[in-house]
């Protein structure tokens, strides 16, 4: 029911719609046929007719309405008769079938395509639909027609019949729609794919401020809208997004033009028909040149623009796409021997004829007058220079004739997947619909034909650019290729020749690199103003947003357009300050050596017994691991130095300040045991010493391995401390543990100080508490004045402080306990006899104590 009330309502439409007359008259109608075991139609846009005044219906017309020639369209139907005689003439394609052919005249009205669809599909000059009153080959396919509109009605009509339709040019993107048309299929790109692939030359181009022109149509509101979402994705803006009407309106027109001439923006995206197109043109002829430069998606309206005079001034370096098609070899030479009385039947050729060569077709009874030159015959299209025929794309219906020849080899053959070989005699036209969605051949010049999934032919753009050459003649260009169906993710991929001259088309000029963009405020982001990148980040490329930190390794140049890398910088053993504290390193330590020796040599003597030898022992072995352990601060550091240095030095200076410690705690108690028998002698003993040694250390080592078990120190690469330098250092771990290591240290140190501070004024026979008092003194000193060089020094001078302060400390230790016994042991031996020691020691405590309750320390230790 649904197909019959639509086909009543076509058939009432083609019978009432004031259409152009020509179609109305029988007997009028233009067509041009050729028999053969099948016949594929044509429709295309040669004869446009004019609108004639009513009929009365009193009188027949006198003649035939008056119309219109289209060259191109005219060219298009011949390519399309070249391709059919080229297939019938070929052994290899449907070679026991002969293809004939029926071109219709649509007249560019969508009336005139429908009443000769219907027509081919009936087989009668006045339809009637749905029935179908002829009895001769086969019809299995439609090729046209020229424009959308055209084609969508026919495609609505065929559909109904599951007939192929296969058009040369109509690009309208809801064509693609196969619930809407399931029998149409094009061997163009779709507007859809065109506006993409213009969108992606604008963006090569490197354009970011752009106008938009958009007809106020289908087809102009969806490119447009296309246009102005993508670019906006890509961070192109948009000045104006312009819309020309339909219809003509020379007010609006003229709004147009007014705001293209306060433009700024160079690139211009045009979505226009071929007469909105030429009426912009011409009104932008009368202002001085504004230096737009023109984009479109075919060249076509393009190269009929050029056709006024003083427009190829406008168009100068305009950019154009064209679908890439197939080189037709002969299809030149064919045409240009085209004569009206070698092929009578083609009543199109004479009116063709006359229009080009500007003369009138001789008929009986025809005489030349003032107004009108008849024909020669002698004329010939040889050499005939036709305007921009190079881009015209003349030859587009060779490709949809030839689809639908191989589909019909796919469905005779048996190869069209069903198994089933179908005779051509009963071909019914839905049968051809599923191989002519599958095929796929290539051409002679080896270009590949095949459909996608929508029925549109998948191919490539050229990109054209309009261009002065050496002879002063402006022509189109092949300056590169576009595929849009590129297998490099979503994008299209554009190949553009390196002699292409681009031109710009910006809101603000270009940033250098070393500069970033600021946008200016209340206009859009393409505006901006360029600024230099701050301190510590660079810009590489031009137009960057925002400028970029440089990788840790590297740091920006003085230009600040691109990263230098660090130098890496540590206090190695060979640099001048690396090896000065590596030769005091080693002369403390050889220094506590040799003291060392000394003591184990003079082990016997008074002064070496009565300063417990054990605990002097301990500490001088403490402080030669203190005076070699800046050897683990100095050299690349690694994982395991980093481990090792703070935990190596806070452990060794705890056991040596814990002996200090010991040693001064001994010198007190044994001036307070003075009596035989108190409990204060009982602490005098080696095993008491040995246990402030152990305990205070013990301490240290476990809050060291708490440190180590929780956050370890570990190597870190330093980049803020020394501009253009990459500091490689130890990075403490865990503060907290760092601090509570050297608050331990410190504590202890106090203790110890505070103690030998107290016993400094024992008789000397007794007590070395003014050294050990004084050599506290230069060790806290020091480590005083360590904390705020420390947090103050940057890069590789805190391993420096660090390291001073450990040898500094080493040597206070080293030289105020030792160095003054060392000087008695070796230079002053009479002092260090017994009897003399003994008589000093005697007289001195006779001033402090009573006789009875002197007795020599040293004879009451231990050999």
């Amino acid at each position: 029911m649904r197909l019959c009330a639509l086909l009543a309502m076509l058939s009432g439409a083609l019978l009432a719609a004031p259409g152009p007359l020509g179609w109305l008259l029988p007997g009028h109608i233009p067509r041009f046929k050729r028999p053969g075991d099948v016949v594929l139609g044509g429709s295309f846009s040669i004869l446009r007719f004019y609108n004639a005044v009513s009929l009365d219906f009193t009188a027949l017309p006198a003649r035939q309405p008056s119309s219109r020639v289209s060259s191109w369209g005219y060219r298009v139907a011949q390519s399309f008769v070249f391709a059919v005689e080229e297939i019938n003439r070929s052994t290899h394609l449907l070679p026991n079938l002969t293809l004939g052919f029926s071109i219709h005249n649509s007249g560019d009205s969508v009336h005139g395509a429908m009443h000769e669809t219907m027509s081919f599909l009936s087989g009668q000059e006045d339809p009637v639909p749905n029935y179908a009153c002829h009895w001769g080959p086969p019809r299995v396919a439609m090729v046209g027609d020229t424009r959308s509109a055209l084609s969508v009605a026919m495609a609505r009509l065929l559909g109904l019949y599951k007939f192929p339709q296969v058009s040369h040019s109509s690009t309208l993107p809801s064509l693609s729609d196969k619930t809407q048309f399931p029998s149409f299929l094009r061997t163009q790109a779709s507007d859809f794919v065109s506006s993409l692939a213009v969108i992606q030359l604008v963006l090569s181009l490197g354009w970011s401020w752009v106008i938009i022109l958009a007809q106020d149509d289908e087809f102009g509101q969806q490119a447009g809208a296309l246009a102005a979402r993508e670019l906006e994705k890509a961070g192109i803006c948009i000045e104006f997004h312009l819309t020309v009407p339909s219809q003509h309106s020379l007010e609006k027109i003229t709004c147009v033009v007014q705001k293209m001439q306060t433009s700024t923006a160079t690139g211009v995206l045009v979505f226009l028909n071929n007469s909105n197109f030429r009426l912009i043109l011409q009104s932008l002829l009368g202002f001085h040149p504004l230096g737009q430069v023109w984009v479109s998606e075919g060249l076509l309206h393009t190269a009929l623009a050029l056709a006024t005079p003083g427009i190829s001034q406008i168009l100068q370096g305009a950019f154009g796409l064209l679908c890439h098609n197939s080189q037709v070899q002969g299809f030149p030479e064919f045409f240009s021997s085209l004569h009206p009385s070698q092929i009578p039947e083609d009543v199109f050729l004479v009116r063709f004829w006359e229009a080009t060569f500007g003369c009138k077709w001789p008929h009986e009874n025809s005489t030349e007058t003032e107004d009108v030159r008849l024909c020669t015959g002698a004329e010939s299209l040889r050499g005939h220079e036709f305007p921009f025929q190079d881009v015209s794309e003349v030859d587009i219906a060779y490709t949809a004739v030839y689809s639908v020849a191989h589909a019909l080899q796919d469905l005779v053959s048996c190869e069209h997947g069903s198994g089933v070989c179908t005779d051509p005699q009963h071909l019914h036209p839905w049968q051809l619909l599923h191989p002519l969605r599958k095929v796929h051949f290539q051409t002679h010049d080896g270009t590949d034909i095949m459909f996608d999934t929508n029925g549109d032919l998948v191919t490539k753009f050229d990109v054209l650019q309009g261009q002065w050459n050496v002879e002063g003649q402006f022509q189109f260009s092949h300056i590169g290729t576009l595929d849009p169906h590129s297998s490099l993710g979503n994008s299209m991929m554009i190949l553009l020749k390196d002699s292409v001259e681009v031109p710009s088309s910006v809101c603000s000029t270009s940033c250098e690199p070393g500069f970033s963009q600021i946008p200016r405020e209340g206009v859009p982001h393409c505006c901006f103003e360029c600024h230099p990148c701050p301190e510590g980040q660079f810009a590489d490329q031009r137009d960057m947003k925002s400028c970029l930190e440089c990788p840790e390794e590297q740091y920006p140049s003085q230009t600040r357009d691109h990263c230098i890398p660090r130098t890496e910088n540590f206090l190695a053993f060979d640099e001048p300050l690396g090896l000065a504290l590596t030769s005091v390193s080693l002369a403390l330590a050889s220094l506590a050596c040799l003291v060392f020796g000394v003591f184990l040599w003079f082990r016997h003597t008074p002064v070496v017994r009565a300063n417990n030898r054990a605990l002097s022992y301990v500490l001088l072995v403490s402080l030669t691991l203190c005076a070699l352990s800046p050897l683990l601060f100095l050299g690349r550091p690694s994982p395991t130095t980093c481990l090792l240095r703070q935990t190596t030095f806070a452990v060794v200076f705890t056991v040596a300040v814990s002996c200090v410690l010991a040693k001064t705690l001994t010198v007190v108690l044994a001036f307070r045991a003075t009596r035989p028998g108190q409990r204060v002698r009982m602490c005098l003993g080696n095993s008491a010493s040995s246990s402030v040694v152990l305990v205070s250390s013990l301490m240290q080592i476990i809050l060291c391995g708490v440190w180590l078990g929780t956050s370890p120190p570990f190597p870190h690469r330093d980049t803020a401390s020394e501009p253009g330098h990459l500091v490689l250092q130890c990075q403490e771990g865990s503060g907290v543990a760092f601090s509570c290591m050297l608050g331990y240290l410190g504590l202890l140190a106090i203790g110890t100080f505070s103690v030998a501070f107290l016993a400094r004024d024992l008789p000397d026979a007794f007590n070395e508490a003014k050294f050990l008092t004084f050599s506290m003194l230069l060790f806290c000193s020091v480590w005083t004045a360590f904390l705020p060089l420390y947090h103050s020094a940057r890069g590789k001078a805190t391993v420096a402080v660090e390291v001073f302060s450990i040898l500094a400390s080493t040597a206070g230790l080293l030289g105020g306990i030792f160095l003054p016994k060392c000087y008695l042991i070796l230079l002053k031996p009479e002092q260090n006899a017994p009897t003399k020691l003994q008589i000093a020691r005697q007289t001195q405590c006779a001033a402090v104590a009573p006789r009875n309750m002197c007795t020599p320390m040293f004879l009451a230790q231990r050999p």
